[in-house]
């Protein structure tokens, strides 16, 4: 069990979605829906730390009634909901969307580009589309990538030639390359297809949590933080609670303060969030 004390001092509560607030139907939970509304009396706020882009998250954000910025993309950027103001970005430099978008042509790979509410591709790269795992994304067909290369968050390279994604990746670290974060993995649902996804190093949806709580002038260690899955190791790193899903991964069940006995299928997250109102009615 969680200490009761520090239940009490809960201020901001961030989910993940998929695999942890949301079901394999992608819904949230009536039990979770309700106790959202109920902690919202006792002042505790909430928000999302997701991979998606912004967009994917605010049918959700609406269903939940939550007017607290989002941090989406990773921690590439954070945006007020419902007002879309920016709290942070962290856009990549010109010149390396450039020169990827060169490799990959060069390279015959497919790249799309990662912006605050789309992904752009062009018609050479159509099959980004079916490639992407950007759960609920929008994306958008363009003529030229020209125009969209500013204010790019994330660029995804993808493709079944494997030593070609990985020169991309050589070609966007030091040396040749200053600040950029880089992941090279192999898809799970498309069979022979690798890709590299890259943004800005000092963005992560850890990192996010941090810049979101400065904002709310909360301590982050009044904050309580729910994943499943790799990326939400970030998370886990913060001083936050930190509550794993019954179906996370070993490792980050491994990083949490506790572990739901409810799958995010189950309802997890209301099985942390029942706790948290049974503590702040003592």
């Amino acid at each position: 069990m969680i200490d009761k004390n520090r239940l009490k001092k809960i201020e901001l509560v961030v989910f993940d979605l998929d695999g942890t607030l949301l079901n394999k139907y992608a819904e949230i939970g009536k039990e979770t829906i309700e106790l959202v509304h109920e902690l919202k009396k006792y002042d505790v706020r909430f928000s999302f730390a997701s991979g998606r882009l912004h967009n994917a998250l605010v049918d959700y954000a609406m269903e939940l009634g939550l007017e607290t910025p989002l941090i989406s993309l990773d921690g590439t950027i954070i945006k007020s909901h419902p007002e879309k103001k920016i709290i942070y970005e962290s856009y990549i430099k010109d010149s390396y969307v450039k020169k990827a978008i060169k490799l990959a042509d060069e390279q015959l790979l497919k790249i799309a580009l990662c912006h605050d509410e789309a992904i752009y591709y062009t018609s050479a790269d159509s099959l980004m589309v079916d490639f992407m795992d950007k759960y609920q994304a929008k994306f958008e067909e363009v003529e030229s990538y020209e125009p969209y290369i500013s204010r790019t968050l994330e660029f995804v390279v993808a493709g079944d030639y494997k030593d070609s994604i990985k020169l991309i990746e050589d070609k966007m670290k030091f040396p040749s390359a200053f600040g950029l974060r880089t992941s090279f993995y192999k898809s799970q649902g498309e069979n022979g297809v690798y890709f590299l996804e890259v943004r800005n190093k000092k963005c992560s949806k850890g990192l996010g949590l941090v810049r979101l709580a400065k904002h709310l002038k909360i301590k982050v260690k009044n904050s309580a933080v729910m994943g499943d899955w790799y990326n939400d190791r970030s998370l886990f790193r913060t001083d936050a609670l930190k509550i794993a899903v019954a179906n996370a991964v070993e490792e980050i069940k491994g990083m949490a303060d506790y572990i739901t006995e409810r799958t995010n299928n189950e309802d997890a997250t209301a099985e942390f969030l029942d706790m948290l109102l049974k503590a702040k009615k003592g």
